[in-house]
Parts: C-alpha cells; structure tokens; sequence
C-alpha cells in the first residue's frame, strides 16, 4: 500500500476535491491553504483515515502540525498505522 497515494485519495474524497489532491505534494500546505479543510472537514478526515487504514486516532494524538503539510498527516498516519 502506498500511504502517501492512499491519503490524498482520502483527502480528495473527504474534502470533494475533484481531484485536485493530484498536484499536492508533500510540501504542500493544507490548514488555511486549502479552503474545504476546516474544523468540520477535519474530523471527517479523521473518521475517513481511521476506516481506511484501520487505525484509531485519540484525540491526544492531534494537534496543528498533524495537518500542516501533506507530509505530516502521511507521516502521521504511517506512524499510526505501524503502531
């Protein structure tokens, strides 16, 4: 499983970005870069990310550097998923 294709699908769907999610990167700034990302998208992505990859998120685990970037929430959810 690629984890980095598999979370910008997630993000793509959860946030209907039409596939948009094709040119981010893992630079690429997601809290108050992309406007569909906010409080409410935010716990969909959660709940979306935990189906998908079968992992569980407390909410200790979150804070903003989570979904600074691309990278961080891949980062994040790799670490997550190999726990």
């Amino acid at each position: 499983m690629n984890i980095d294709r598999e979370v910008l699908a997630v993000l793509d769907e959860v946030l209907s970005l039409k596939g948009r999610s094709a040119a981010l990167t893992r630079d690429s700034h997601l809290l108050g870069a992309i406007p569909e990302l906010d409080s409410m998208a935010v716990v969909s992505l959660i709940t979306a990310l935990e189906d998908r990859f079968g992992i569980a998120v407390d909410d200790d685990d979150i804070d903003g550097g989570t979904f600074e970037t691309v990278g961080s929430l891949v980062d994040f959810v790799a670490s997550k998923a190999a726990a």
